[in-house]
Parts: C-alpha cells; sequence; structure tokens
C-alpha cells in the first residue's frame, strides 16, 4: 500500500475513535449509603443491681385463696398452715410475709423511693401428718412489683416468684423445733431470702448514650492552584 493511503486509513481511524461514546462500567457496581445517613447504635447496657429506697410495703393474701385444716398428707387448698395456733390464717400469712419483707428491705434506704406490693398465691406448709412422718416441701408462691412511691409509676412490673423448698420430717423435723427451728422461723426466712434476691436481681441499664445519628457531611476542601 502506497504512503499516502496508509496514511489516510490512519487518520480516518483515529477520528471514528475520538467520536465514539464510552460508557462507565457497571458490572460489580453497588449503592453506597451516603455518609449522612450512617447510623450508630443509640445505646449500650449493662447489668447492675438496682438501688431502692423502700419506703412502704404492702401484702395482700386475697379471701378468695382456700383454706384447709384438714390433717391430711396433701390438702388440696391454697393456704395450709399449721406454724401456729388455729386462728385466722389469712392474717397469719400476712403477717408472715410483712415481716419477712421488712427484713428483707431493712436495709434499703439508699436510692429510688419506691413502694413493693407482694401478693400471695399460694401458702402450703406441711400438716402435723405430715411433717411427723416423712416430710415433704414449702409450697410458697407470690407476686411481687415496686412502684415509684410519688409517682406511683411502674418500676417493676408484678411477677410470679416461687420460692418452694424442701421441708424436713419426722425425727429431723422434731431435732429442729427442739433447736428453735420451727415451721414459722423457717418458713420466714425462705420468705425473706426470696424477696431480697428478686428486689436485688440485676436489671439492664443504659451505660452512656451515644447520638443516634453521626452526621459525616463537612465543607468540601479546596485545593489551591
Amino acid at each position: 500500500m502506497k504512503p499516502t493511503r496508509m496514511i489516510a486509513l490512519f487518520a480516518a481511524l483515529a477520528l471514528l475513535a475520538g467520536c465514539a461514546e464510552v460508557e462507565p462500567a457497571s458490572r460489580g457496581a453497588t449503592d453506597v449509603t451516603p455518609l449522612a445517613e450512617i447510623t450508630v447504635g443509640a445505646e449500650d447496657a449493662v447489668m447492675t443491681a438496682p438501688l431502692y429506697d423502700v419506703r412502704t410495703v404492702r401484702v395482700s393474701v386475697p379471701r378468695t385463696l382456700h383454706v384447709s385444716e384438714a390433717n391430711l398428707y396433701y390438702p388440696i387448698a391454697d393456704i395450709v398452715w399449721r406454724g401456729e395456733a388455729r386462728g385466722d390464717r389469712y392474717a397469719q400469712v400476712s403477717a408472715l410475709f410483712t415481716e419477712a419483707a421488712d427484713r428483707a428491705t431493712g436495709a434499703m434506704t439508699k436510692g429510688r423511693p419506691v413502694v413493693v406490693d407482694i401478693e400471695v398465691v399460694r401458702f402450703h406448709a406441711l400438716t402435723e401428718k405430715t411433717r411427723y412422718t416423712f416430710g415433704g416441701s414449702y409450697s410458697l408462691k407470690f407476686r411481687i412489683g415496686v412502684t415509684d412511691a410519688e409517682t406511683g409509676a411502674v418500676v417493676v412490673a408484678p411477677h410470679l416468684v416461687n420460692a418452694s423448698q424442701p421441708a424436713s420430717g419426722g425425727q429431723k423435723a422434731i431435732e429442729e423445733e427442739e433447736r428453735g427451728l420451727t415451721q414459722k422461723v423457717v418458713v420466714t426466712q425462705i420468705l425473706t431470702d426470696a424477696i431480697r434476691a428478686d428486689l436485688m436481681a440485676p436489671v439492664a441499664q443504659p451505660r452512656g448514650a451515644l447520638p443516634e445519628r453521626i452526621s459525616l457531611l463537612a465543607p468540601a476542601l479546596t485545593v489551591a492552584e
């Protein structure tokens, strides 16, 4: 091919290349979240024991609970109590819970002022026949809740606590009673421990709030030419 024709051909190819429209590569491209929309977790939390200043403890023993005085191994009833002389079992159970709650909260004098509400659900101790044979268990269940003493707002919603424990029987029960560990003493201590443990159970507390959103927009930097 003559030199002049070759030159003309190369010139034409260069012109075509200059006029071609080049599309940016899009394969593998992904959507990018604007920097201003990046969200940071609002809070971290830690488990800590609450601090209460217990102002009042209110104990309720509903009269709808069924009481049994039958000397059976396992009476079908909500309240079975033989640790005191026969009388108003509702009042006796209320007094037991009140004493236990006072012991449990006696040292709780610093923190948020609160009222503690306790509702007895089941109080089933041993009959004479059970205690002086093979023994059994104390079936003790109650609901407990905490409210703010000033506003009445719910601090801890009412929830069920099962404080049931094994109970001695036979010769062991007799020996315990000789040492002063009567049913009343043992049950009061069980309830004291259960109430204290529940009120001191760790709860989630915020560890320090972080901003819900952090703006990363800043004035554009300009470079002097």
